[in-house]
């Protein structure tokens, strides 16, 4: 008997896939999603839904687990830097009052003191309305503890992006060629002028509940937008990646951890893992990364309050 006919147990809240292969990446948006390339994965269960503020507070109360954002930063990793500068903080998104210079991220992303997962927006904020709202503001650690705390593991890139396209050879979204068919918006997104409009057609200026928009075709709730989702891959370019250009790729897992620092940037020298999916500040002028194929480069020593995650288990863990 197969994994697909059900010899290994699956949570209730998890869609069993059967794997396959597919086209991952694409040859027709950005350049770190090429070239597109013939992947094969195995048989794996996901998350329906990305982990929630009430799923995650759970664990925080079982374990007594204290997040990135909630530590102060580690002088040693950060030589030179104003020490009034390391307390515990996180990335927040705070929209400028209008047009500036989409060259500069700094116009709109900030590290506030006292951000973290109880407080995504800053220390004013809290979760009060927000328990089925995908937690944010948690490292690639943090993300990791809660999965093998539930017996679970993160996805790999490869079975992240599988998931995502429900079963679709082809089409530019997971549910097809067209962001909004027939009116209907089908993931939580920008609408507007990204950074300073959002005119909230989807209902939605910040996250939104688990389930809000339509399933894909694997059953599986907002893959694409709301929040991007860490994975387990180091990151690399997909054209720098072992058996390319002439194989299909057998359960890729990624780089190695010191391929994936970027090399152009200056000061600390930050391994970086995969985060796909997209957010709800993914806007059409800005960033079209709601689609599978997108992925992005996400330092570990960084919490956004629009990065969350889901988890996975395979036959014989768990």
């Amino acid at each position: 008997m197969s994994p697909a006919d059900g010899d290994w147990h699956v949570p209730t809240e998890m869609v069993q896939l059967p794997g396959g292969a597919f086209l991952m990446g694409s040859n027709d948006h950005y350049p770190e999603e090429r070239p597109a390339h013939k992947v094969q994965v195995a048989a794996f269960a996901i998350d329906r839904y990305a982990v929630t503020n009430r799923q995650f507070a759970r664990f925080v109360e079982a374990t007594g687990h204290l997040t990135l954002a909630e530590r102060p930063v580690d002088p040693a990793d950060y030589p030179g830097v104003d020490p009034a500068l390391l307390v515990p903080s996180s990335v927040v998104f705070v929209p400028p009052a209008g047009r500036v210079d989409l060259r500069n991220t700094h116009n709109w992303w900030h590290y506030v003191p006292g951000a973290d997962w109880r407080h995504p927006r800053g220390p004013d904020s809290t979760l009060e309305g927000l328990d089925d709202h995908p937690v944010v503001q948690v490292g690639f650690d943090d993300a990791l503890a809660f999965a093998h705390w539930a017996g679970k593991d993160l996805p790999t890139e490869a079975e992240w992006e599988f998931a995502a396209r429900g079963g679709r050879d082809s089409g530019e979204f997971a549910w097809g060629d067209e962001l909004v068919p027939e009116g209907q918006y089908m993931a939580n997104t920008w609408q507007g002028e990204f950074p300073w409009d959002n005119q909230v057609l989807d209902g939605y200026a910040w996250t939104s509940p688990v389930g809000s928009f339509p399933a894909n075709g694997y059953g599986l709730f907002d893959m694409i937008g709301n929040v991007w989702e860490w994975t387990s891959d180091w990151y690399q370019a997909h054209d720098q990646l072992p058996g390319r250009p002439c194989c299909t790729l057998d359960n890729p897992r990624g780089a190695k951890r010191d391929d994936s620092v970027d090399p152009r940037a200056s000061g600390p020298r930050m391994p970086r893992r995969v985060m796909k999916g997209g957010s709800h500040v993914c806007a059409p002028n800005y960033c079209r990364r709601y689609r599978p194929a997108a992925r992005m480069p996400q330092p570990i020593d960084t919490a956004t309050c629009h990065l969350g995650f889901r988890c996975v288990v395979r036959p014989g863990e768990g």
